[in-house]
């Protein structure tokens, strides 16, 4: 290929892309957040935080991918450089601390302390030894929400920790 069709491609999967982005907004932009929040029985705030990080998400991805694939253009030879770190993946199966800790936050056993990064324990329940950091991790893979609640994500990686646990304890 030359130069010429690469700039006619590059331009063609950017505009695809910006268009993607924008009808992924409009198309959450109509959507009757509060309608769908009343038949699963969530709150529509917690619905429409859940709709904006997903567009968020895909914003974001959809800039990153556009990012890289401008970068390996101008430097072709680029093929064994590392990507950037994208940090940790949502889809992790939960650390042994990481999940006793998501299991007490969606028991209530424990709660995050209004505006820090601080674990409380509720009755006789021992805190963890490390809350501030434990409380990082858990919201940099979105498993807990902002206000310490455990996210959609959090749930589904308490399954996949819980599965795991059963696993290695049955000799699997």
């Amino acid at each position: 290929m030359s130069g010429r069709d690469d700039e006619s491609f590059e331009k063609k999967v950017r505009a695809i892309a910006t268009e993607l982005s924008r009808s992924v907004e409009r198309a959450v932009a109509s959507i009757d957040l509060d309608g769908i929040a009343r038949q699963v029985e969530l709150g529509g705030e917690r619905l429409r935080e859940l709709a904006d990080s997903t567009g968020r998400w895909i914003s974001d991805t959809l800039s990153d991918s556009e990012a890289d694939h401008a970068a390996q253009v101008r430097d072709p030879e680029s093929d064994a450089a590392a990507l950037p770190g994208a940090g940790p993946h949502p889809l992790d199966v939960p650390s042994e601390e990481q999940g006793r800790a998501l299991s007490a936050l969606d028991s209530g056993r424990w709660r995050v302390q209004p505006g820090t990064d601080v674990l409380l324990a509720e009755g006789d329940e021992a805190s963890p030894t490390d809350p501030g950091g434990l409380v990082g991790e858990l919201r940099a893979r979105d498993w807990i929400a902002a206000n310490g609640e455990v996210t959609l994500v959090g749930r589904e990686a308490l399954k996949r920790w819980s599965q795991a646990s059963v696993g290695t304890e049955n000799g699997h």
